[in-house]
């Protein structure tokens, strides 16, 4: 199917779109267009899946129709359409989960509808989950039951619904909210068709995410998340269904993101109508941090650490998951859907945005890595595995159009930031250590006692100094430098010592480091304690010393003493005729193992 056979670098539809399309850069492939598909969805009603489990993920699609009619469950194996199942109501996210250990693993697929939750398993209906409802106003039940007994009219109960909507806190019932938006000839015959029906006040979900149980196995069990009406997060058990956890939020959810695992810790990145983000942790049923946006959020993304959010101002902006703000790039066009490419294979993670001018963008961080032409508005963007191809990228449109494309295994991104202003390096957070009770100490002695830490450390500096300059005077004085500092005749000098004892073998490497000019009536001369050392050659004559060559100049010592101890044998470089060294070499010699052993 998706796999590409030696020779062939793609397969290609019956209906193929022209490669006028693929102003990509050349590191996408056009797989297939089809651009009368008739696929209506979002991002958030679609997903990949291996629910054969045959190794080939299929693609998922919950189909909106055309409006209050044509709602499928839609699934794509290739370039055909696999199955199809009707749908009761508008789908409001899609996703495939792993609801149990059992053999062979497949996956189910959960559709959030309404307030019920559909559960396939083998592309069959398998379970349906329908919200707990909620608590119902008990002056709007009085009301009703008053209009049952026959003792108001409808006139008179609008009236007090209006006057109960307007104060009570507990919101209205559909019912209620719909008898008041009809016209006075309308209200008898809907108070005639009601008022024997029990009122209930039922929420619907706005978004679906997963969130692993207990591992972090791509095909470990996980629970269900949902985000609903009534701006609560609930967390199912994947084979009881049972709610596991509840959390509230200020706002009703409209997009979420979810990472960890629910035994562990998970964090819950929630965009709320509000227009703010909250994040939801495990220890607690309220939002841990808040990221305040200037304008309201359409696309969520989670990357790493970090979360990416495209919001109305047609500005694309990174936080981290404590609420900091990173950076912020402004796009040539609206937001329409957004998705995270995620390619574990190359360790590449990215954003993926659609914009309103027929485009849809590559970005890392702030940077724009690639961007792809596209015939029509994309609605929905899904970058994963499809067949056995794992960098494919699917795409729905405006008028129902189904895209494929897939990532060449040669393509590179360049991640060079060509936007004008400072370097990304700047917006990289450094990990400073938090301050310790030692550090505020510290801190608080400095401020008080400065003057006088300041005047210790400058008497201080200035003792250091003055030791380093006698040391370097008595240095030159008596030669004890490595480096001669005549200017006539620059030398360099190392010693060797070799042997274990009794007998040691002396090399002396002498270099003349002078550009041109060579060095001659040089002579070496040794220093030593008779009563321990005996030397063949106490006094050795240099030859002419041409520039830039090592000359050795070797010599033997015999260690006559029996004691196990050694001394000190000073070397002088000596010129004809001047008393003082040109150079002076201090040589630790070791002890004579070899006499001692005898």
């Amino acid at each position: 199917m998706f796999s590409r056979p030696p020779g062939v670098s793609v397969w290609v539809s019956k209906a193929v779109m022209s490669v006028e399309w693929s102003g990509d850069g050349g590191k996408w492939l056009d797989a297939h267009y089809d651009p009368v598909a008739g696929l209506y969805t979002f991002s958030s009603c679609v997903d990949l899946a291996d629910l054969s489990g045959d190794g080939e993920s299929r693609l998922v699609v919950g189909d909106l129709g055309l409006g209050g009619s044509g709602m499928k469950l839609k699934v794509y194996r290739g370039t055909a359409l696999m199955s199809e199942s009707t749908l009761l109501d508008l789908p409001a996210g899609l996703v495939a989960f792993f609801m149990d250990l059992h053999e062979p693993r497949i996956p189910a697929v959960a559709v959030a509808s309404g307030p019920c939750i559909y559960v396939y398993k083998n592309l069959r209906p398998y379970f349906k989950f329908t919200l707990p409802g909620l608590e119902v106003n008990t002056l709007e039940q009085d009301v009703w039951q008053q209009v049952r007994e026959g003792q108001i009219d409808p006139l008179t109960l609008k009236e007090m619904l209006e006057s109960i909507r307007k104060k009570a806190d507990v919101p209205l019932s559909v019912r209620s909210l719909r008898f008041l938006s009809l016209d006075g000839d309308d209200m008898h015959d809907f108070v005639q068709l009601h008022k024997l029906q029990p009122i209930r006040r039922q929420t619907v979900i706005t978004c679906i995410g997963t969130l692993k149980k207990s591992t972090a196995d791509e095909d470990g069990v996980s629970c269900l998340v949902i985000g609903t009406e009534s701006s609560d997060v609930f967390i199912l058990d994947p084979e009881a269904f049972i709610i596991l956890s509840k959390m509230s939020l200020p706002a009703a959810p409209t997009m979420m993101d979810v990472t960890g695992q629910f035994d562990v810790e998970f964090r819950i990145t929630v965009a709320c109508r509000n227009g703010n983000i909250y994040i939801l942790r495990r220890e607690s049923d309220k939002p841990k941090y808040c990221i305040e946006l200037s304008s309201h959020p359409v696309g969520l993304v989670r990357l790493g650490k970090n979360v990416v959010v495209g919001c109305t101002d047609e500005s694309l902006q990174g936080f981290t998951q404590k609420g900091k703000k990173l950076w912020k790039t402004i796009l040539a066009a609206p937001i329409t859907t957004m998705a995270a490419m995620d390619l574990p294979t190359r360790g590449f993670l990215a954003v993926l945005v659609g914009l309103a001018n027929c485009e849809v963008q590559l970005y890392r961080d702030k940077n724009l890595l690639s961007t792809i032409k596209t015939p029509d508005v994309v609605t929905s963007i899904c970058f994963g595995r499809y067949g056995r191809e794992d960098g494919t990228l699917i795409m729905t449109t405006k008028g129902g159009g189904l895209m494929v494309k897939i990532l060449k295994r040669t393509a590179a991104f360049d991640d060079r930031d060509s936007a004008p202003g400072p370097p990304p390096a700047q917006s990289i957070r450094l990990n400073v250590p938090k301050k310790t009770k030692l550090y505020v100490d510290q801190t608080l002695r400095e401020r008080e006692n400065g003057l006088a830490m300041h005047r210790a450390f400058q008497m201080d500096l200035s003792r250091l100094r003055l030791a380093a300059a006698k040391a370097y005077v008595k240095a030159l004085e008596s030669s004890l430098t490595p480096m001669s500092s005549s200017l006539s005749e620059p030398l360099k000098m190392n010693a060797v010592v070799q042997g274990l004892g009794p007998s040691f073998k002396l090399t002396l490497n002498v270099q003349n480091t002078a550009a041109c000019r060579p060095v001659m009536n040089l002579a070496i001369s040794f220093l030593y304690d008779e009563s321990l050392y005996r030397m063949r050659s106490p006094y050795l004559r240099i030859p002419l010393l041409v520039p830039g060559l090592i000359y050795p100049v070797e010599t033997f010592v015999e260690c006559t003493s029996d004691k196990g101890i050694s001394d000190i044998i000073k070397v002088f470089v000596l010129h004809e005729g001047r008393s003082s060294p040109l150079l002076t070499a201090h040589i630790n010699m070791p002890v004579s193992e070899g006499l001692t052993l005898t």
